[in-house]
């Protein structure tokens, strides 16, 4: 259920590379409830894999938005493969937040770059995306 809610607020802010994790682990955890279910030791095998890796991606995440290390949350490339400007859907609709367009947008801007400032947020989007990625290695490592 967790990540079914983690899928839909990636999916609202165009984050192609947790989309996609997120819909592998989806699909792992149905394999991993089947091979519990029939005893089926390589499913369960494959599963227990897939958790290391569920968990190192998890860490990557906690690291990209906290800014460990080279990481930035700015660049476009690790969580949306470059294809849009987009962030976390938490940046503009976090608790409290107030958004305000910054007018006008230069000319040179494409489309899908809108110019705003986002001020009053009650909890910063980047400790959000933190807490779901901390879920997840919670719920995974029990």
């Amino acid at each position: 259920v967790t990540v079914l809610e983690r899928q839909i607020f990636d999916f609202l802010g165009y984050q192609w590379a947790p989309i996609l994790a997120n819909f592998i682990h989806i699909i792992i955890v149905i394999l991993g409830l089947f091979g519990t279910i029939q005893y089926r030791p390589r499913y369960i095998t494959g599963y227990a894999v897939w958790l290391v890796l569920w968990v190192t991606w998890n860490v990557f995440v906690i690291c990209f938005y906290l800014e460990a290390g080279d990481l930035s949350k700015e660049t476009d490339l690790i969580l949306t493969f470059n294809i849009s400007m987009h962030r976390s859907w938490w940046m503009e609709n976090g608790p409290g937040c107030t958004v305000t367009s910054v007018t006008p947008a230069p000319d040179w801007a494409p489309e899908d770059h809108r110019y705003i400032t986002v001020s009053g947020c009650l909890l910063e989007y980047q400790y959000i995306e933190v807490a779901h990625s901390s879920l997840q290695i919670f719920l995974a490592v029990s």
